[in-house]
């Protein structure tokens, strides 16, 4: 479903239009076109990103990606050939079921990420230290929530580093891991965040959760994800309506399917890496 443009015309970037990519890529090979057909078609596409054309996704407005080398590109999945996965959860609002995701994860001694707001760090600061106490990430999703490609470089940095001061103050602890809100960003962000000190993180696999589709969706969609694979970046909200009754089986049948959980700290690569077109991170050492 196409959008409309937000208006950045200076940096393209989003992964909301790899995601596209992704899709039609994977049902072209679905249905046996030849593999030069799909690269035709990827490059449409790529040339519609720069274009201008919008890809609609998870009800946000976000400026298109060309996917074209030197682009900048936050971390969508990592290439790895250990079977670990990141499970994250992004904390913007509610908080009524933090504890007993807490709970689940301790269960099934799993590590995962918790992108949270400065509004959510200001109301909840046990289960902040709680999160962190416990082993968990944590990671930075905004001050406000805003669409951060609508902001100056200079609120960009504001509401990133506004975050960062609070969980720095609160827990001593330094986050270095950012999620932009609605996983809205555009290149100037990519850069903002690293002059930041933060590696930027989308998500490779949407568990859909703020749908409220129900618990058998949420696991169906993330379990049988055509983009689940190694270096999968999980993406869950610990305040959507049926995420912590399908935690359980969710993390379970993961489990018997031999993916290793580990936080995105642990995931991602920290230096000497690269990206490719769909938001990979791929060791300098591995061809892409």
């Amino acid at each position: 479903m196409l959008g409309r443009s937000n208006g950045d015309n200076d940096s393209q970037t989003s992964g909301v239009l790899i995601q596209y990519m992704r899709d039609i890529s994977a049902y072209l090979r679905k249905v046996n076109v030849p593999r030069k057909t799909t690269a035709l078609a990827v490059a449409v596409l790529l040339l519609a990103g720069l274009l201008g054309v919008r890809y609609r996704e998870a009800g946000s407005i976000l400026p298109a990606s060309s996917g074209a080398k030197g682009k900048e590109l936050p971390i969508y999945c990592v290439q790895t050939e250990e079977p670990k996965i990141a499970l994250t959860f992004d904390a913007a609002w509610g908080n009524d079921d933090t504890r007993e995701i807490m709970k689940i994860l301790k269960k099934h001694d799993v590590k995962v990420t918790f992108f949270m707001t400065g509004g959510w760090v200001e109301s909840y600061p046990d289960d902040v230290k709680m999160i962190l106490a416990e082993g968990h990430d944590l990671g930075n999703h905004s001050q406000n929530h805003k669409n951060m490609s609508q902001l100056s470089d200079s609120e960009k940095e504001k509401e990133i580093m506004s975050v960062h001061d609070k969980v720095k103050e609160l827990t001593g602890y330094d986050m270095f891991l950012f999620r932009p809100p609605y996983g809205d960003y555009d290149a100037k962000l990519i850069k903002v965040a690293r002059k930041c000190n933060y590696y930027p993180i989308q998500w490779d696999v949407d568990s859909l959760d703020w749908k409220d589709y129900g618990v058998d969706t949420i696991i169906k969609t993330v379990t049988q994800n055509e983009h689940l694979g190694n270096g999968s970046i999980i993406l869950c909200h610990n305040g959507a309506k049926y995420t912590v009754e399908a935690l359980d089986t969710l993390i379970t049948t993961l489990k018997d399917a031999g993916y290793q959980f580990v936080p995105v700290s642990e995931l991602i690569y920290r230096n000497n890496y690269h990206m490719d077109h769909e938001g990979r991170q791929i060791p300098d050492n591995k061809e892409s």
